[in-house]
């Protein structure tokens, strides 16, 4: 019967921790996509950055073409310029900013911005007049223009985005504190149940090696040394098996104090994102403003 008990409560030991390890995959999953969309907004703007630097060099280590080739390949340069600056174009109009306040972003963007303008203008392919300097100019007071509005539209949020904001912010930091509590969680229990474990096989080989050991009558002077030998024998042996007992009963006593620290923490973490969620809920469905 205690062997049964003790299978039973073995498997809701394993059922806990099954149930512990699934929800720390998906925390940790949905912290990957986070740390992905940053990251992959990272390289855009490295990319973008590894580009100029090419442009740069090869205006430097570019050679003079003879008198004959000089038209052509002008005009392969230009149309390999032109090429280029859209394509750059093209990724700094559609770049998203990953997360709230997205103008944080607009000091970077607006510098990737001039330096692409300025390394066209400064190719000595690109012939720049008077027109299209006004012209560029006008368009980088409208873009200006532009970022400032929306920078001054994120200052005046309304106290109902601002607490979704805050809200989301809560729901992400109680993510990462959930996932490295329970990982803390695991790695004590793991430590734990190694060493109860490493004790109660040394055990287990004592038992057995004392138990195939026979004490020989002929070793002894008389029957009552012999019968004191085995006395102390049985004592002995009688006291590893005790040991044994208290090393089994300690690992239950262990796992089932890691399963109740682990529920309470999976319930302290339910119940702060039910509470952030429900805000969350309600703020959608009865805006103040």
């Amino acid at each position: 019967m205690s062997s049964l008990k003790d299978t039973f409560e073995k498997i809701r030991n394993l059922e806990a921790e099954k149930k512990n390890l699934l929800i720390e995959i998906e925390e940790l999953k949905k912290m990957a996509d986070v740390k992905a969309a940053n990251l992959e907004n990272e390289v855009a703007l490295l990319r973008e950055e590894i580009e100029s630097v090419k442009i740069l060099l090869e205006q430097e280590t570019k050679q003079q073409p003879s008198d004959k080739s000089l038209q052509g390949e002008t005009k392969v340069s230009a149309k390999e310029l032109v090429e280029k600056t859209l394509a750059e174009s093209s990724k700094l109009g559609n770049e998203i900013f990953p997360l709230s306040p997205y103008s944080q972003y607009f000091d970077k963007w607006l510098v990737n911005l001039r330096q692409m303008i300025s390394e066209s203008e400064s190719n000595s392919t690109i012939k720049v007049d008077e027109q299209f300097v006004k012209d560029r100019s006008q368009i980088l007071l409208d873009v200006e223009s532009v970022l400032a509005q929306k920078r001054l539209e994120e200052s005046n949020l309304s106290e109902d985005e601002k607490a979704l904001a805050d809200n989301s912010q809560l729901l992400e930091e109680s993510y990462k504190e959930h996932a490295e509590k329970t990982k803390e969680l695991s790695s004590k229990r793991d430590s734990e149940v190694e060493r109860i474990t490493k004790r109660i096989h040394e055990l287990e080989n004592e038992i057995a090696k004392r138990e195939a050991t026979k004490i020989r009558i002929f070793k002894y002077k008389s029957r009552k040394e012999y019968n004191i030998a085995r006395k102390k024998a049985a004592e002995k042996l009688d006291r590893t098996k005790d040991d044994l007992k208290a090393a089994k009963t300690e690992l239950e006593v262990v796992l089932q104090s890691f399963s109740v620290d682990q529920e309470n923490l999976d319930d302290e973490y339910e119940k702060k994102n039910k509470e952030v969620t429900e805000r969350k809920e309600s703020l959608h469905k009865n805006p103040k403003n």
